[in-house]
């Protein structure tokens, strides 16, 4: 018989986009992907590989950068 999987025993899969912004630590261009990293179950370099891939179908992922790097708010200056 299956086992039952406790609430502590599952995986934090959070994604705040609430708070989404900019990275100012993980950055390479923008902080797109940092932030994205920083924000969702998904590391910083598997959001840069899907943007790069996608870059080259399509050229999709340039136009979501593009719309990404407008619309996402910088990082939270550290007091």
């Amino acid at each position: 018989m299956a086992e039952l999987i406790r609430p502590e025993q599952t995986p934090q899969t959070s994604w705040n986009l609430r708070d989404l912004r900019r990275s100012a630590k993980d950055k390479k261009i923008a902080g797109i992907c940092g932030g994205l990293g920083e924000h969702t179950p998904v590391p910083s370099w598997v959001w840069r590989a899907a943007f790069v891939t996608s870059l080259f179908i399509g050229g999709l992922g340039l136009i979501a950068y593009i719309v990404l790097w407008v619309s996402m708010p910088p990082a939270k200056a550290d007091s």
